[in-house]
């Protein structure tokens, strides 16, 4: 009875949260947040910085990229272990079709997890600016109808934790890491 309570709240902020097709000012604004925490284009920035920078900036661009798959590889994991199904829906057809299952959401743990780790990296401004931008991204996964609510509040609960956890078994991480990529 109580999990049926749940279930329904859960439906509900989903629904009131959802950018709909009338809303026409919202959806590029939807897209472009949903979009920009794919971890491809995380990815993409990190060779750029990894490309562009050196030793110690390196380093740390190795270090984060490291993170993003690890967490990619975690998340993944427990999609497949719960299968739940992505909320009805037109938009997103690339992750209804390479990922049908929306429990916890990749995009909402990989930006909160990159939110976190800066901040606990010192950087505060950037890092607060990041945990903004990693909410946006989360909303709009939900706006867009590729997530519910629980979806995202469990994938920013998810990134958090990661973070706090990487960065406390970072020394050791690096180790693993070839040197040719630190240089």
């Amino acid at each position: 009875m109580l999990w049926q309570k749940i279930l329904k709240l859960d439906v509900n902020i989903t629904s009131a949260l959802r950018i709909h097709e009338d809303q026409k000012w919202m959806r590029p604004i939807g897209t472009f947040f949903a979009h920009s925490g794919d971890s491809w284009f995380i990815l993409l920035v990190l060779a750029f910085l990894w490309f562009f920078t050196s030793g110690e900036w390196r380093r740390l661009t190795i270090l984060v990229g490291v993170a993003v798959i690890i967490l990619a590889l975690l998340v993944l994991s427990i999609k497949f272990l719960i299968k739940r199904r992505r909320p009805e829906g037109t938009w997103g057809a690339i992750y209804r079709n390479s990922d049908p299952h929306s429990f916890p959401s990749g995009h909402a743990a990989r930006t909160m997890m990159l939110g976190t780790l800066v901040l606990l990296l010192g950087h505060i401004g950037i890092g607060t600016a990041m945990l903004v931008w990693a909410i946006l991204v989360s909303l709009a996964r939900v706006g867009m109808g590729v997530h519910y609510f629980s979806d995202i509040f469990a994938g920013i609960i998810l990134g958090a934790l990661y973070a706090i956890g990487f960065v406390a078994l970072a020394p050791w991480i690096i180790t693993l890491v070839p040197p040719f990529f630190l240089n």
